[in-house]
């Protein structure tokens, strides 16, 4: 296994974030070689400014944190970021219409934010575990595959929980190796984290990753 740090995408979405904040937790993933930042994307490009020249990936949040955003809106968010440097974009779905059985309309709207996307860059397809039973959350992940999402995210963070080891074993069983798996939510500590991978996991979400680089055990 990698070290930790290569799977952790450093993450700041809160709605007080401010430019400072950005620059400095680019600064820290450079710092502790984190995969990835995951940011606004209002913030996108800026942090394409300050990680250039730089290994460490920049990802957007899509339609977040709700996912009720229209397709169009997020449609032109996606092409936004992407023509702003994003590696990777995490797309929320929109919640509602899956849970209303609108399923075909949950496939579609992944795979046209898919499509926008170059050789390379990944996909990350939020179902937003807490709000969903067992059986949604299979179903969703089943979607994501195939709609041709790369990875299914657990959670937000802003909705009423986070990832579950639970709920990670529960799209394991439906995605296999077809898709990844991105656990965030409440994944605050070193060994919180290590559990995850350790599960099968492909990334974590946290903005407690610099804590965890601290921490030896």
């Amino acid at each position: 296994m990698l070290p930790l740090e290569k799977y952790i995408d450093h993450t700041l979405l809160k709605a007080t974030a401010t430019p400072k904040d950005i620059e400095k937790i680019c600064e820290e993933a450079r710092y502790y070689g984190f995969y990835a930042v995951c940011v606004n994307s209002t913030y996108l490009p800026l942090a394409t400014e300050m990680l250039t020249d730089s290994s460490v990936k920049k990802a957007a949040v899509i339609g977040f944190p709700l996912g009720a955003t229209a397709t169009s809106v997020k449609l032109a968010e996606a092409e936004f970021c992407l023509a702003h440097g994003a590696d990777e974009l995490d797309m929320v779905i929109n919640i509602g219409r899956f849970k209303s059985g609108h399923h075909s309309a949950v496939r579609d709207e992944i795979s046209k934010i898919k499509s926008l996307m170059q050789m390379g860059q990944e996909l990350k397809v939020i179902i937003e575990t807490c709000y969903l039973t067992k059986e949604e959350i299979q179903t969703a992940s089943r979607l994501v595959v195939e709609a041709g999402g790369d990875f299914v995210k657990t959670s937000t963070g802003f909705g009423s929980g986070g990832a579950t080891l639970e709920d990670v074993a529960l799209i394991k069983a439906i995605t296999g190796n077809q898709c990844k798996i991105k656990a965030s939510g409440g994944i605050r500590d070193r060994k919180t984290a290590l559990t995850y991978l350790e599960q099968g996991v492909h990334r974590i979400g946290a903005s407690a990753g610099v804590a965890m680089m601290k921490t030896k055990e």
